[in-house]
């Protein structure tokens, strides 16, 4: 197992919270899920996608200094604002190209990991239960880039919590669940904590795929600000609705793009998002209704 790069459990995704005396809850932190290798000493920091970013997080490396024997890590990795994981710092550190910024941010951006699963230490760990993972796991001392994931017995109580705080989510799990390498479980479940609001259509493009991406907006000092796209299929009513409109100049203040059909944007739409960007972009955007 130390000889091969391993893809993480992944979760499923609900908008029930499981209430069974079985679960135990985490926050969903806002990050990059990773593995990290610690063996003979040397460590390994891989994507979910077996992507190596080990050279992205030097100070990451210090982790190998709390390991007395080989191990893998199951984890997020993230940087914070304000206390809180955001995601726009950790997306800044993974699409660092030169050396010197690297070391910069790693002082002045610096990541921490967030570890809430163990696969590997001593042996392959991967058939015992959550508990018994995460008693082994217990024996590892919280440092300042080394933090284990906080377990919480209630469920609704903690999804209540990050709403409060506008924190991403949270994740179930079954306490007797194996970690089971590379697939998607029941086992695991993310609930995020979506947003809803309305936008203005101020433009869609076409697609030969039956589906429109829309140019979404919203009014402030009467002046139309662009917040990003959503896909529609055309199975919505409002696809054929789309094609009826007619073509106008550019309305938005802030985004032009080729091959945009514009349109006067008195059309709102319901979209689901789970944040807003620095350049207060939506993240995560789906299309409700209309």
């Amino acid at each position: 197992m130390l000889n091969e790069i391993v893809s993480p459990m992944l979760l499923s995704e609900s908008e029930v919270i499981p209430s069974k005396k079985n679960y135990i809850y985490e926050l969903k932190y806002d990050g990059i899920r990773a593995i990290i290798y610690v063996v003979n000493k040397n460590i390994s920091i891989y994507t979910r996608n077996k992507k190596d970013i080990t050279h992205l997080f030097p100070e990451l490396e210090k982790i190998r200094n709390i390991v007395k024997n080989n191990a893998i890590f199951d984890g997020e990795i993230i940087c914070t604002k304000d206390g809180k994981p955001n995601f726009s710092k950790i997306q800044n550190r993974i699409h660092l190209k030169s050396k010197n910024k690297i070391s910069s941010q790693s002082t002045w951006n610096r990541a921490t990991f967030i570890c809430f699963d163990i696969l590997y230490y001593n042996k392959n760990l991967t058939n015992l239960t959550l508990l018994e993972r995460r008693d082994i796991l217990n024996n590892f001392v919280d440092n300042e880039i080394f933090v284990k994931s906080k377990i919480f017995y209630d469920g609704k109580k903690l999804f209540n919590i990050i709403k409060k705080y506008n924190l991403e989510g949270i994740v179930c799990k079954n306490i007797k669940s194996k970690y089971y390498i590379g697939n998607r479980t029941n086992e695991w479940i993310k609930i995020k904590n979506y947003k809803v609001e309305y936008f203005y259509v101020g433009g869609f493009k076409k697609s030969d795929t039956n589906v429109f991406s829309l140019c979404l907006g919203e009014k402030r000092n009467n002046k139309l600000y662009y917040v990003g796209k959503v896909f529609v299929a055309k199975k919505y009513k409002l696809y054929d609705k789309l094609l009826y409109l007619k073509n106008v100049d550019n309305k938005f203040f802030n985004y032009d793009e080729d091959d945009v059909v514009f349109v006067m944007p008195t059309i709102k739409v319901k979209i689901r998002y789970i944040e807003r960007t620095e350049n207060n972009h939506l993240r995560e955007a789906f299309y409700v209704s209309n």
